[in-house]
């Protein structure tokens, strides 16, 4: 062989075996390791070295703890992943953790009673305790029986009337009022009673199901509930009644979404959409009562409540029957059509003028405020970062924005200046005639809904042992949540309802894995 000969053979081979190498380096680097934005992948793709159009996304640093350094390292496999005090709370705040915890567990009783300390509950109330709606610190439930017949409540009936008078609307103009309770029966239908007492009635639940079939012939089933207080037992409701059914969500990072300038909030809201992108963020400038001034709406469905604190004296009151100084009626949710719940025995301190103490409410706020986010699973996996690029590009982090740090917090410095991933703008956004609920709260509309984090919703199922979403819990799966979107989160749901069926799974584990 002559040596022209043999060095065209081997330049052949070095040529096919570089060839090779190219092409498993592009398929190495573009599945594992670089964006999605690089020209010379997407012609790879179009060559056929790539199986996938989805590009993965990039693992950002410290996206593994959405929390930042409050983020919980312990274990997330079990029903308690809920349950874990802020990963950098420190020894010395871990005591007031376990006694918040301890108030937020414990069983309120009626007065008179000679445990002075817990008692007050109702006349009227949801549950007994925080952690009966809380289960586990978690996401609440829909009720798979009668109502009646479930036991641990953690759904329940918002009510309001349109505004009546001139008075009423300049309440709720000035912001000085979020709603105008039912005359009758309060803000809060409440089912349950003290000794003595009726309940005001049961909430039923019925669910009408169809089938949603997407692009690729896949059929989803989907349930849409319809609600009736029946067994009334304090009279007719106003025959302009509105009601909204609410299941609690669940508990996990709430002080460091209280943390997060208002400002960096605000950057966000387009309530007119002047960039024309189909997504107009509104903030609920709601009454503060513990600052006397209006602030920005951050907790509630509709975002109605300006604090962890003010949100812990309203479930007390609303949801137990409890007085504080913040909501200082020790009848609750009872209302002066109700005179005989007025006139019952409660447990207010001589002392303090409530039945829940200052406190006992800082210790309660502090628990809430600390709950740690779970750390990720899974999170370099190369199917979940597909998702979190379908996730991106479909539009659904236009309102689930992915991060933010929080401001600086003198009394909770450990929370302060965290890195943290909640995917939530913090904002109201109209959601369609699918999810409206037809009841304004504050400046929130009938269609408007608070953008719920996802941060821990992948364990839902392992804490309570369902997969309950939306506002209502009408959603049994992360599919369905997407496919219920509709007005400004339509264009969304309509790309995924078009994504192959390997694309979807990728997008709802990106998800599941926050």
């Amino acid at each position: 062989m002559g040596f022209m000969t043999l060095f065209k053979k081997l330049n052949v081979s070095i040529m096919v075996a570089f060839a090779i190498f190219a092409g498993a380096t592009i398929f190495i680097c573009s599945t594992f390791l670089l964006p999605p934005e690089q020209s010379y992948l997407k012609k790879a793709i179009a060559a056929g070295l790539l199986k996938s159009t989805v590009l993965p996304a990039q693992f950002e640093t410290g996206e593994h703890l959405p929390g930042g350094k409050a983020t919980s390292r312990k274990s997330f496999k079990n029903k308690n992943a809920f349950s874990h005090s802020s990963g950098n709370l420190g020894f010395e705040k871990e005591l007031l953790f376990k006694v918040g915890n301890g108030l937020f567990r414990k069983l309120w009783v009626s007065s008179p009673s000679s445990t002075k300390s817990s008692d007050g509950l109702g006349p009227l109330f949801n549950a007994r305790s925080c952690q009966r709606c809380h289960l586990k610190d978690g996401r609440g439930h829909t009720p798979e029986a009668n109502w009646p017949d479930d036991t641990q409540v953690s759904l329940f009936l918002r009510l309001s009337i349109p505004p009546q008078t001139d008075a009423q609307r300049k309440l709720l103009e000035d912001g000085r009022a979020l709603v105008i309770p039912e005359p009758t029966y309060g803000g809060q239908f409440q089912d349950l009673s003290i000794q003595g007492h009726q309940g005001e009635g049961h909430m039923n639940i019925r669910y009408e199901y169809f089938d949603v079939t997407l692009d690729d012939g896949s059929v989803v089933q989907l349930r849409r509930p319809y609600y009736t207080a029946t067994d009334l037992k304090y009279g007719p409701m106003h025959e302009d009644v509105l009601m909204s059914p609410r299941i609690t969500p669940p508990m996990i990072g709430l002080g460091l979404l209280d943390a997060i300038p208002y400002q960096e909030v605000l950057k966000s809201a387009d309530p007119d959409d002047q960039d024309g992108n189909g997504i107009s963020g509104k903030a609920n400038m709601v009454w503060s009562d513990l600052k006397q001034k209006i602030m920005l709406g951050r907790f509630g469905w509709k975002a109605g409540s300006p604090s962890v604190k003010e949100q812990s004296a309203g479930a007390f009151s609303g949801d137990i029957g409890l007085s504080t100084s913040i909501h200082k009626s020790a009848a609750g949710d009872c209302t002066p059509n109700q005179a005989f719940c007025l006139k019952a025995p409660h447990g207010v301190d001589k002392r303090s003028g409530v039945e829940v103490t200052d406190e006992m409410l800082d210790l309660v706020t502090f628990y809430a405020s600390n709950l740690a986010v779970p750390r990720r699973r899974d999170p370099q996996k190369v199917s979940v970062l597909k998702g979190k690029s379908l996730f991106r590009s479909i539009g659904c982090a236009s309102c689930h924005r992915p991060k933010f740090i929080t401001g600086p917090l003198p009394k909770n410095k450990h929370l302060s200046g965290q890195v943290i991933w909640p995917y939530t703008d913090m904002l109201l956004h109209n959601m369609g005639e699918g999810l409206a609920d037809h009841r304004p709260e504050g400046k929130a509309d009938g269609f408007e809904w608070r953008t719920p984090p996802l941060w821990g919703v992948g364990l839902t199922k392992t804490v309570n042992g369902h997969e309950n979403l939306l506002h209502d819990g009408r959603a049994r799966s992360v599919e369905e949540a997407i496919l219920w979107h509709g007005g400004e989160g339509f264009s969304a749901s309509d790309a995924y309802s078009k994504l192959s069926k390997i694309e979807r799974q990728w997008l709802v584990e990106f998800v599941r894995s926050l």
